[in-house]
């Protein structure tokens, strides 16, 4: 495990001169000459890290997970992210170009940016869950990068944190905007996501080791779907209203209406069957969801 603490750190680690200042960074890809060996490397930092590249003729791993960068690819790392790469065909010639910003916690301490941006939701994605950019808004954050680096590399005086924090903000609220596009106009990659998750949900419901297993997981759920979990609920709450919690809740729903109108059980045991360790739990969901009670449900049924 490589750990970098500071930007520092990472900068040597990569052969680059020390950053212009020790609490960020704005590194032109093209500039990069450290190659990655065969094997993977895990590496985490201590520092946020926003990328957007373009690597032709290679191949590039994080972790398991192939990573197309022919297209412009947006990435964010936080503090704490444990990520490895690896470059598969490292023989060929390597075509990169980009830009990556390394942002220290001490940089934006003390500021509004500080309180909010730990609030979007893409610093929990998993790099392979990049933001996928159209020309037009590749244009619009390299724009705002260039400023940025514009900035950094002017003299630093009181005024240069707060342009550049702001900056920083108009990107991370474009990033968030961008996301939701993502998320719509992928249709094919993420309708497929839905149809498996659908599928998984009925084969746990469906599943007679149910009690014993325990109602599904977001964490799991994600885990057989190979993304990670908050951008499954990211997903999900711009196509269907709901995150992954909720959706669960609906399909369970669904099932404990379905063994109350087609079998003599009784409430105890078909929170049970369906994984609930407690009575009041089922029934205080069901009621959440209905408005009405198991007993009240079945009733109106007979």
């Amino acid at each position: 495990m490589e750990h970098f603490k500071t930007i520092s750190e990472f900068h040597r680690y990569i052969g680059l001169p020390a950053p212009l200042h020790p609490l960020i960074s704005v590194v032109d890809v093209a500039t990069v000459t450290h190659s990655y060996g065969e094997e993977p490397v895990n590496m985490v930092f201590d520092f946020y890290s926003i990328s957007v590249k373009r690597m032709h003729n290679v191949k590039v791993k994080y972790g398991q997970h192939p990573f197309d960068f022919n297209g412009g690819v947006m990435s964010f790392m936080s503090p704490g992210q444990v990520f490895s790469m690896v470059v598969d065909n490292k023989d060929e010639k390597i075509e990169k170009s980009g830009w990556v910003m390394y942002i220290h916690p001490d940089f934006i301490w003390n500021t509004a940016l500080a309180k909010t941006i730990n609030q979007y939701d893409f610093w929990d994605y998993s790099l392979y869950e990049g933001l996928f950019l159209s020309e037009k808004e590749e244009a619009i954050i390299l724009t705002i990068i260039k400023t940025i680096d514009l900035e950094y590399q002017s003299n630093i005086d009181q005024f240069s944190k707060s342009i550049i924090i702001s900056h920083i903000e108009a990107m991370l609220n474009y990033a968030d905007r961008f996301y939701h596009r993502q998320f719509i106009t992928r249709q094919k990659v993420n309708h497929q996501l839905l149809e498996r998750l659908e599928i998984l949900l009925t084969a746990y419901f469906n599943n007679d080791d149910l009690a014993s297993k325990g109602l599904p997981t977001v964490a799991n759920l994600a885990g057989e779907l190979n993304i990670s979990p908050k951008y499954l609920s990211s997903l999900l709450k711009v196509l269907t209203g709901q995150n992954t919690q909720q959706h669960i809740h609906e399909k369970l729903v669904e099932k404990a209406k379905e063994r109350l109108t087609t079998t003599t059980l009784s409430i105890s045991e078909i929170a049970y069957q369906l994984g609930f360790e407690h009575l009041q739990s089922f029934s205080k969901l069901f009621k959440t969801k209905t408005n009405l009670s198991p007993l009240e449900f079945r009733q109106s049924f007979n």
